[in-house]
């Protein structure tokens, strides 16, 4: 029997090599019971490792990790029973109807009887493809097939729910209506650890941590994360990018510049001081200013600032100039 944990998953130093690679270094993390949990981070930062970690799919180098109060590598069938996982591929079969596939987790999760027909009849209605059920899942659209992924996972009604980029290839509109799928989990108490390539989605977070080369190097509530960042924001949209970026980065009280598309996105030391001045400056430099006003930081220019920072004090490689040697997920 498992001790009455007081959080839904904790790790001590979790650490996963690959022969010369980190990719998950000496992680510490405590989710509390029914939160939603964002990771976030680059390409190779070691999201996916960890999850497969916390899923008991592969056994860590170094360290520990207890998901519903089970260890990961002493425990792992026990776990198996209590979480859904979600990967970053699914694999569902396009050749069985919507409710075929669900009748097939439910065989794995050993779901039977009237319990079997109740689930999957809610199912369907909650990931709302009652309509679909009879189509094949490779028929499906995008969105239908994650949500289906989404109902297969849920077949044996897991207490902690792991989702690898759930949303990722998604149109805008099928990505709404997963999160609120998830929002409705939440409300009944399941746990949910994401990882998102989308920083509006970090938003949506209880909490969100940045991973960087195997280490998240920030954990907070979102708007806390936000408060990390320094200066004050201006969204310039110049004429000639290329030309105003390398000039506003030379220039007094200017902290820091970001490109966004056709905007840069510069952190000052004053915002009433320094907007006059840039406006000025662009003037007797001849670039045409087509847009100039003060906006508030996403969780965007939050992340990328931090890492940048991480980089600047040494300690960490920059992952697109050097071969970096922990950032490679497996």
């Amino acid at each position: 029997m498992p001790n009455a944990d007081e959080y839904a998953i904790e790790t001590h130093n979790l650490t996963r090599e690959f022969k010369h690679v980190v990719a998950v270094d000496s992680l510490n993390l405590r989710i509390e019971k029914g939160e939603i949990f964002g990771l976030v981070g680059p390409d190779g930062a070691g999201k996916t490792t960890t999850i497969r970690l916390l899923c008991a799919i592969m056994n860590p180098t170094d360290g520990s990790a207890r998901v519903a109060g089970f260890d990961v590598v002493k425990e792992a069938e026990d776990i198996k029973k209590r979480i859904g996982y979600m990967a970053q591929r699914f694999n569902l079969y396009g050749d069985l109807s919507v409710l075929e596939n669900l009748n097939f987790f439910a065989d794995i999760f050993a779901v039977t009887g009237e319990e079997r027909k109740k689930r999957i009849a809610q199912l369907l209605s909650f990931a709302r493809l009652t309509d679909f059920q009879d189509r094949r899942a490779a028929q499906l659209s995008g969105g239908m097939q994650k949500k289906l992924a989404l109902a297969c996972t849920l077949i044996h009604e897991p207490e902690i729910l792991f989702l690898d980029e759930p949303t990722t290839g998604v149109d805008p509109v099928s990505r709404r209506e997963f999160w609120d799928i998830l929002s409705d989990l939440h409300l009944r108490g399941v746990t949910l650890f994401i990882s998102t390539p989308y920083m509006d989605e970090a938003e949506r977070c209880s909490r969100v941590g940045l991973m960087f080369e195997g280490d998240i190097i920030v954990c907070d509530e979102p708007e806390k994360v936000k408060e990390l960042i320094t200066g004050e924001l201006i969204e310039l949209r110049p004429k000639e990018l290329r030309r105003a970026r390398d000039l506003v980065a030379g220039w007094e009280g200017v902290l820091e510049v970001q490109t966004y598309g056709d905007l840069l996105h510069i952190f000052v030391d004053s915002v009433d001081k320094r907007m006059p001045e840039l406006e000025a400056h662009l003037e007797v430099e001849g670039i045409d200013v087509e847009g100039l006003r003060q906006t508030r930081p996403r969780m965007e220019e939050v992340f990328i600032s931090l890492i940048r920072k991480r980089i600047a004090e040494g300690k960490a490689d920059n992952p697109v100039s050097s071969g970096n040697h922990k950032a490679r997920e497996e």
